[in-house]
Formats: structure tokens, sequence, C-alpha cells
């Protein structure tokens, strides 16, 4: 992999160079910077800081361990596959995104806005999801085992053959989402709107 110049890093911060793919981008800082439909497939971004930065529709099939994404803007962004392990995706506006087959075992997915996000068979195992808004995502044989999707509004998503083994759904709020199929062994419902699922008529008694 090619690495980048300081000329070079100040360029992608303003939105100059977009042409990324398989470039060395291990540890760097672009915070903000201005990264809408840029191509960074293959690329190696492990424990970058992108803070706010404008993702939009960019391909982020890459190594993405441990990188900061907090308030990024990832609308429609293809991250099919990637390695998000440990990744921060704090507050992140993630509408459409698709991360679909994607690591993110142990991320932080808080408090975003995911709504009809792409999340099918994405490892999510122990990761963070509480607040945030998953209404009409698709998390169909997502792996999401010990997650905590407390208060996370999944209104309307398709959570078919899930695995929600030991996750915290305190308050959330499941109403007509798609659960056919899901494990909920072990599952905290407390307080957990069901209304409209199949659960609703079959509970699952949560552990104490």
């Amino acid at each position: 992999m090619i690495g980048l110049t300081e000329q070079e890093l100040a360029s992608i911060r303003r939105g100059n160079l977009k042409q990324l793919a398989s470039r060395h981008l291990l540890g760097v800082d672009l915070s903000g910077a201005q990264l809408e439909q840029a191509d960074l497939s293959q690329a190696n971004l492990r424990g970058a800081t992108l803070t706010g930065a404008d993702l939009r529709r960019a391909q982020l099939r890459a190594i993405l361990q441990g990188v900061d994404l907090t308030g990024a803007r990832l609308q429609s962004a293809d991250g099919r596959n990637a390695d998000l392990r440990g990744a921060i995706l704090l507050e992140v506006e993630a509408p459409e995104v698709s991360f679909s087959g994607a690591f993110l075992t142990g991320a932080i997915l808080s408090q975003g806005n995911w709504m009809g996000a792409d999340l099918r068979g994405a490892d999510l195992r122990g990761a963070s999801l509480a607040r945030a808004n998953l209404v009409q995502a698709d998390l169909a044989y997502a792996n999401l085992s010990g997650a905590d999707l407390t208060q996370a509004d999944l209104e309307e998503a398709n959570l078919q053959g899930a695995l929600l083994r030991g996750a915290n759904l305190s308050q959330a709020n499941l109403l007509c989402a798609l659960t056919e199929g899901a494990i909920l062994e072990g599952a905290i419902l407390e307080g957990t709107c069901l209304v409209g699922t199949p659960l609703a008529a079959s509970r699952v008694t949560p552990e104490t």
C-alpha cells in the first residue's frame, strides 16, 4: 500500500483527493474531511480519526478497525464486509448505509441515525446500539449476541433470523418488527414494545 504526504492529506481534508483505494491511512487524522463519494476500497484506515467527516456515498469496503467516526455523515455509503471491529460510530448520520456482512464486534453505534440501514448478516456481537434509530433497518441474520440495544428504535426493522442471545433490549421499540426465526435466548426485554410482532403473543421471559 502507498502512503500519503502531508500535502496529500491536506488535499483529502479539502475534498480535492478522493481516489484512495488501497492507500495506507493507518492512524491518520482526517477530522472533518470532505470525502463524499470517495473511493476508500481496500484502504487501511486502522485507528484513523474521521470525526465529523463527510463520507456520504463513499466506498468504505476497507479496514476500519478502531476508527473514530463520531458525528460522521455516512448516508448511502457502501461498507459491505468492512472491518469495523471496535470502531466508534457515535451519533453518526447513516440512513441507507450498507454494512451488510460487516465486522462490527464491540463497535459503538449509539445514538446514531441508522434508519433504513442494511446490516444484514453483520457481526455486531457486544456492540452498543443504545438509543440508536434503527427504524426499518435490515438486521436479518445479524449476530447481535450480547449487544446493548437499550431504548433503540427498531420499529418495522427486519430481525428475521437474527441472533440476540443475551442482548439488552430494555425499553426498545420493536413495533411491527419482523422477528420470525430470531433467537432471543437470555435477552433482556424489560419495558420492550413488542406490539405487532410474533413475540407479543409468546413473550420471552427475560432473565434476571
